[in-house]
């Protein structure tokens, strides 16, 4: 069969999500044809995942007929033909609504298709002297043997027409002994790893994808971000995403020496190990960042804003927010004055309400409340709905308070008279106190979150539903 020449490169869906058929431009004289047969830069902005293939494979077949298959691997492929032609045979074998779903299609040279990890692979030479061809994006190896998902060849359920019937095909035997797809476990989907799953933000994570068991939870005891060990006893393969909701969050104590080591330590060098993990193996990194990057000069701030930390802490998340910006998926999250379970200032406030105490609080710094509930649902409507990679600013909506007048907004909703918190300068609050410098301006502008679709709860409406 000939070769169709200059076809222009298109890609063409099929019925599995994620598999698709290419077009390949084949040019060709009396000398014979060239192509090419992956070119990233085309391909990409063709729509093409970029994959990162690491490994190219190549399958020779003497006979028409010989029938391989049908085989689910754990890693990406994309395949062509570089001589004769095929029939291939594609069925999703992954867990979720397409399993099972079934795709088929001759190809020759000058097509190419490419297959996600976890849909099934086959194909049927139609020519003597077939050579199929196939880059993937992981080395291989025998411990990813235990990791493939198979399916029968003649299973019923796929109804797949051979074009040369299996009983006078060229199969192995091992091929024939493949289950049917009822007997299919079928392959799990890549995890993400929430690190730092038992404070404020983990907590709510927890509750958020509760049941889900495609998310997996660690708190310190699982994963020590500053345990070397911690990044390289995991198998990363098995993953896609990592929220790191772990920091340090000692602002004052960040000014200490010890505090200073730990700051560093933990938003810093550990964070670019977690970028570093998420480089080499292709991971989607969220990251928590915080409105003390900013010295609090401007009234709103904005993502593109130029880091200006006072202390630090801020400092240190800043460093934290420039490495993972390297990382080409990643979310930086930056909240401000966050609120969730646990030890916080809306539950002090609430327990000083309730013991009859009349509290002095800080009414020159200004922002907004972030309750860790509506954090968690940005970081999963970012990732569900694949946003574009940048910074995110996230707090809850609405006019930015001071201290003082949140404080006093906590009094009210505990039955106890607004009048019963006094407002005081920062300076007046610590004088004479070992405290780091605080921005006085902390409103985060929202304007990019809600382009995407989500639009953050008022900070007013939240509190109320908080303490009640």
């Amino acid at each position: 069969m000939s070769i169709e020449f200059s076809k222009k490169l298109t890609f063409h869906e099929t019925p599995i999500p994620g598999v698709v058929l290419y077009d390949l431009p084949v040019h060709g004289d009396n000398r014979g044809w060239f192509k090419e047969n992956w070119q990233r830069e085309k391909m990409v902005a063709l729509g093409l995942p970029d994959f990162r293939p690491v490994q190219n494979n190549v399958s020779f077949n003497e006979k028409a007929g010989t029938t391989r298959g049908i085989h689910a691997e754990p890693w990406d492929k994309f395949i062509s033909v570089a001589t004769g032609r095929i029939f291939g045979a594609w069925v999703d074998l992954r867990e979720g609504p397409s399993f099972g779903a079934v795709f088929t299609a001759e190809m020759d040279a000058s097509q190419a298709i490419f297959i996600p990890r976890g849909v099934g692979n086959a194909f049927q030479t139609l020519e003597d002297n077939t050579a199929y061809t196939y880059l993937v994006n992981d080395h291989w190896s025998a411990d990813a043997q235990g990791q493939y998902t198979f399916l029968n060849l003649a299973d019923e359920s796929a109804a797949i027409v051979w074009p040369i019937g299996l009983e006078s095909a060229e199969l192995s035997e091992k091929d024939k002994a493949h289950p049917r797809l009822v007997d299919v476990v079928p392959m799990p989907g890549r995890k993400t790893l929430v690190i730092g799953a038992d404070g404020q933000l983990g907590k709510a994570l927890r509750e958020l994808y509760d049941g889900d068991p495609s998310v997996e939870f660690a708190a310190r005891a699982e994963f020590d971000l500053t345990n070397a060990l911690a990044f390289t006893d995991r198998n990363w393969k098995n993953y896609s995403t990592i929220i790191n909701a772990a920091a340090y969050t000692g602002v004052d104590t960040a000014e200490t020496p010890e505090g200073r080591r730990a700051a560093w330590d933990i938003n810093v060098t550990a964070v670019a190990a977690l970028a570093r993990t998420a480089l080499e193996h292709d991971l989607t990194l969220v990251h928590i960042s915080s409105d003390y990057v900013f010295d609090g000069d401007r009234d709103n701030h904005h993502e593109e804003e130029p880091f200006s930390p006072l202390g630090v802490y801020g400092q240190t998340k800043a460093a934290g927010d420039a490495i993972v910006s390297v990382v080409p998926r990643h979310y930086i999250v930056r909240t401000s004055w966050v609120i969730g379970a646990g030890n916080n200032f809306v539950r002090t406030m609430a327990s000083l309400a309730e013991r009859g105490i009349e509290p002095s609080v800080v009414n020159d710094q200004f922002g907004r409340l972030s309750f860790t509930e509506d954090i968690a649902a940005g970081i999963k409507h970012l990732l569900e709905t694949g946003a574009t990679s940048g910074t995110y600013n996230f707090s809850n909506d609405g006019d930015p308070q001071s201290w003082a007048e949140i404080a006093a907004d906590v009094y009210e909703l505990s039955g106890k008279p607004r009048s019963s918190v006094t407002g005081v300068s920062t300076a007046e609050y610590f004088n004479g106190k070992a405290a780091a410098p605080r921005p006085l301006n902390s409103g985060l502008d929202l304007n990019k979150i809600k382009s995407t679709g989500f639009t953050p709860r008022s900070s007013r409406s939240r509190l109320a539903a908080y303490l009640a």
